[in-house]
C-alpha cells in the first residue's frame, strides 16, 4: 500500500514523466502493477537507514563509498557465476581503498535493479527499419525485431523476480564466509602475482599482508573480518515499477522505495518540476542526483532544497558526470555555493557517463585512461576547496570483457571485438577495476 502523501501514478504521469515507455496495452500494465504491489519487499527500511547513516559519514570523510556493478543487467545475465564475479570484484576493490583511506568503505552495488535505461532517442533505425530503441530488459528486448521491441508491462515482474534472486545470492555470500577478509586479500595477492600490471600494487599488497598478519598474532578476530555490509541501488527510471514497489514502513509510517537501499535520478530525468524529482522527495531512502555539465549551482541548490528540505545528513547524494576534460572547470563552482550554503550533500565521482566515444571500429568504448583522469580531477577539486570527496561509481564487471581501451592490459580499439558483451555501455572488466582501486588508493592517501 502507498502512503496518501505520496503522489498517485495517475498524478505522476500528469505532471510529466520523462524517458518512460509507451506501453500499448493500459490494461496490462495496470494488472503488473497491482500484482507488484502485493509482492513483499525486496529491502527493508531499517538498512535503508543504515545506509543512510554510513552515507552520512561519507560526507565528513568518515568513510568512503565504492559504488559499482553493470550499466544495464539483463534477466540472461542474473545468474549466480555473474552475480557471484560481480561481489567478488567489488570486494576486492574495497580491501584496497579501505587499507589506503583508513576508513570504513561502504559498499553499494549497482545490481539487482539496474534494468532499465534512459535513451537519447525513442526509436532506432538500422537498415531502413525503424523500431522502438532497447530501453533495458525492464521494458524490451534487446533484439532487433518488432515483436521484441514491444514494450511489455509483464517485464517489470521479472525485474522484480530477477532481483530478488540476485539480492538472495548476495546475501548468502556476504554473510556466508565468502566475503572473509583474508580471503577476499588472497585474491588480491593472487592478481597482483599474475597480472600484467599486479608488480606495481605490489608495496600495498605486502602491506595489506603485514597488517592481516599483526591482526592475526594479537587474536583480532572480529565478526567485520568475516562478512560485509552490502546494499543494492539502481536509477529508479521507471514510475510503475518504482511506484508499485513503494511501502509504508510499519515502524516510522513514512514511505520507503523498498526496490533499492539507494535510488538515484538520472542526468535526464532530474528536471526540478518532473515527475521524478516530485516522487524522491516524498521517499526516506538515501538518495542520488546525477549531475552533468549543464547542471548549474543553482540547479544544484534548488535540487538540494527540493529533495532535502530538512538539510538530512546522509539523505541525499550528488553523482558528478563531467568528462575527464570538463571536471576541472565545471565541478568547482557547484561544490562552492553548495557548500557555502550550509546544505549536508556526500559528493560521488561518476567517471564513466561523460567520457563514452564511438571507436573507429564501431563499438562504444571509454578510455581508462580517460576515467582515471576525471576521479583525480574530482579529487584535485576537493583537495583544492577542503571539501571531501565522498566516493566513486563505476560501471564495472568482474568477468574479462573487452569494452574499455587502454589500462595495464594496453586494449586497444581492434581488441574491443574480442569479448564486448555489454548491451548498452562499456564497463571496466576484472582487472582494469583492480588497477583503479590501486590507483584511487594512491589518491585517497595522499594528504
Amino acid at each position: 500500500m502507498t502512503d496518501r502523501t505520496i503522489p498517485t501514478l495517475a498524478e505522476l504521469h500528469a505532471i510529466g514523466a520523462a524517458q518512460q515507455p509507451s506501453y500499448p496495452d493500459p490494461a496490462a500494465v495496470s494488472a503488473a502493477v497491482d500484482r507488484l504491489r502485493t509482492l513483499p519487499p525486496l529491502v527493508f527500511a531499517g538498512e535503508c537507514d543504515d545506509l543512510k547513516a554510513k552515507v552520512a559519514a561519507a560526507s565528513r570523510g568518515e568513510a568512503f563509498i565504492l559504488q559499482g556493478g553493470d550499466c544495464a543487467e539483463t534477466f540472461a545475465g542474473a545468474t549466480a557465476d555473474n552475480t557471484r564475479n560481480k561481489l567478488r570484484v567489488l570486494l576486492q576493490m574495497a580491501v584496497v581503498l579501505t587499507y589506503a583511506a583508513s576508513v570504513p568503505v561502504v559498499k553499494i552495488g549497482r545490481l539487482a535493479g539496474q534494468y532499465a535505461k534512459p535513451r537519447s532517442s525513442d526509436t532506432e533505425t538500422r537498415d531502413g527499419l525503424t523500431l522502438p530503441a532497447y530501453r533495458g530488459d525492464a521494458v524490451n528486448g534487446y533484439d532487433f525485431t518488432p515483436e521484441s521491441r514491444i514494450p511489455d508491462p509483464q517485464r517489470l515482474l521479472d525485474v522484480y523476480h530477477a532481483s530478488a534472486s540476485t539480492l538472495n545470492l548476495v546475501r548468502a555470500f556476504t554473510t556466508g564466509g565468502y566475503a572473509d577478509l583474508r580471503q577476499v586479500h588472497a585474491w588480491n595477492s593472487e592478481f597482483v602475482r599474475n597480472s600484467p600490471v599486479g608488480a606495481k600494487y605490489e608495496a600495498m599488497g605486502q602491506e595489506i599482508d603485514r597488517a592481516l598478519t599483526f591482526m592475526q598474532a594479537i587474536g583480532a578476530d572480529p565478526d567485520e573480518f568475516h562478512r560485509v555490509d552490502f546494499y543494492s541501488s539502481h536509477e529508479a527510471l521507471l514510475m510503475e515499477y518504482e511506484h508499485a514497489m513503494t511501502r509504508i514502513d510499519s515502524r516510522t509510517e513514512q514511505p520507503y522505495n523498498v526496490s533499492g537501499h539507494f535510488v538515484w535520478i538520472g542526468e535526464r530525468t532530474r528536471q526540478l518540476d518532473g515527475a521524478h524529482v516530485e516522487y524522491f522527495r516524498h521517499i526516506r531512502n538515501p538518495i542520488g542526483c546525477k549531475l552533468g555539465p549543464s547542471a548549474t549551482p543553482d540547479d544544484a541548490l534548488a535540487l538540494a532544497h527540493r529533495l532535502n528540505p530538512e538539510n538530512e545528513p546522509g539523505r541525499l547524494t550528488f553523482i558528478t558526470r563531467f568528462g575527464a576534460g570538463k571536471i576541472r572547470d565545471g565541478l568547482p563552482g557547484l561544490v562552492e555555493k553548495v557548500t557555502a550554503e550550509g546544505v549536508n550533500v556526500a559528493w560521488i565521482c561518476d567517471p564513466m557517463h561523460g567520457n563514452t566515444f564511438e571507436a573507429s571500429t564501431g563499438y562504444k568504448t571509454r578510455r581508462f585512461e580517460d576515467v582515471l583522469d576525471e576521479v583525480q580531477g574530482f579529487f584535485d577539486v576537493h583537495r583544492a576547496l577542503g571539501t571531501v570527496p565522498g566516493g566513486i561509481l563505476v560501471e564495472n564487471t568482474g568477468d574479462d570483457v573487452t569494452e574499455i581501451i587502454g589500462g595495464g592490459e594496453e586494449l586497444d580499439e581492434h581488441g574491443l571485438a574480442h569479448r564486448y558483451e555489454s548491451v548498452v555501455d562499456p564497463r571496466l572488466n576484472r582487472v582494469q577495476s583492480l588497477e583503479l582501486a590501486f590507483l584511487v588508493a594512491d589518491m585517497l592517501r595522499k594528504p
